[in-house]
């Protein structure tokens, strides 16, 4: 009952300890990629066989065998943000470290601190910190003294190595295809930290319409749920030179898809929509979504390499590195009406 519950306590989102290793997949999300995965229920019978095993006193590590790593994530609700939470323990569970985590749904120096007090008791040999928010790098830069710290699905950082996806590419590569559809222009649904930056996502949108001599329409700002996908989705359902949307989530596309249907815009055939994090339920939409996609398996297996280099060398900072993200073209894009595809360079 000691596993589920903190199980269920990190899947809350509350502030939680976690220390584990993985003697099994969790939820057989953990299975290598094309593999059979059994069922997923709640709580599977091999859960049984994890090896928990709760530290009683600072830096003990069951069986002496291996060093504690902190991942300390913060505001894990996103579907991006868990799965890069969910990737670095998978990738650590063939290696000999065991995984202390650190849940922060609100941030602040307050918060920081005591997260930093909690991974320190545990006397943890680095920290990968998911998802830091702007200034909240400089803050555990600072909190954690000389215990190497990597961010993972980060912009690179003036102070510490960060690993990320792509997402500049990712977006251009989604606006090129629907100009190569042969839409005018593309509109634009951006997240919450793409209005104020502006994101990685929105400026990939941007540039490859300023390349292409496309108009560019005045982004819509959203918060990455359905709903406001869909009060923005029924803005632009009701314009008829609204042909293409790339949306910066697949949550946000999926309330954009519903609102085009109540408008009577027919995707793709009025409307085509793209979407972005290669979410699996994307695939089950109507119509299915194209997406791109997110290589988390690929994010959580760099950033530990990089951060267990970091600690065996004494190296600290300033290492960057970038995954691909990959265009996955399904049903919800066509060719525009009366349009002929083309090339876009």
């Amino acid at each position: 009952m000691y596993v589920l519950h903190r199980i269920k306590t990190f899947v809350s989102g509350r502030l939680s300890l976690m220390p584990w290793r993985w003697g099994t997949d969790l939820l057989g999300v953990c299975a290598p990629e094309g593999s059979a995965r059994p069922p997923v229920t709640f709580l599977k019978p091999q859960m049984r066989t994890l090896e928990y095993a709760p530290r009683s006193a600072p830096g003990l590590i069951p069986n002496g065998s291996a060093r504690s790593i902190g991942v300390l994530s913060l505001d894990p609700t996103s579907y991006g943000k868990a799965s890069a939470l969910l990737a670095i323990h998978c990738a650590t569970r063939d290696s000999d470290h065991f995984v202390s985590s650190v849940s922060v749904p609100v941030v602040n120096r307050g918060s920081l601190q005591l997260a930093v007090a909690r991974l320190r008791r545990l006397d943890v040999a680095g920290i990968l910190v998911v998802a830091p928010q702007r200034g909240a790098i400089d803050m555990l830069a600072e909190l954690l003294g000389d215990i190497p710290l990597v961010a993972v699905a980060s912009q690179p950082q003036e102070v510490v190595s960060a690993v990320a996806i792509d997402h500049y590419a990712g977006a251009a590569a989604a606006t090129r295809h629907l100009l190569e559809l042969g839409h005018r222009t593309v509109f634009h649904i951006a997240g919450p930290g793409d209005g104020q930056d502006p994101g990685r996502r929105l400026a990939g949108w941007r540039d490859t319409l300023v390349t292409a001599g496309a108009e560019i329409p005045l982004p819509m700002i959203g918060d990455w749920s359905p709903d406001v996908g869909y009060e923005l989705g029924r803005r632009l359902g009701s314009r008829t030179d609204v042909t293409a949307i790339f949306v910066a989530n697949d949550q946000m596309a999926l309330g954009v898809l519903r609102a085009l249907h109540e408008a009577g815009r027919r995707v793709p055939k009025d409307v085509s929509v793209v979407g972005f994090d290669g979410s699996p339920q994307g695939e089950f939409f109507n119509p299915p979504l194209t997406t791109v996609r997110q290589d988390y398996t690929e994010l959580g297996r760099r950033s530990l390499e990089l951060l267990l280099t970091e600690i065996e060398v004494g190296r600290h900072g300033r290492v960057h590195e970038t995954i691909p993200a990959e265009l996955i073209v399904r049903a919800s894009t066509a060719a525009a009406s009366g349009r002929t595809p083309h090339a876009v360079l």
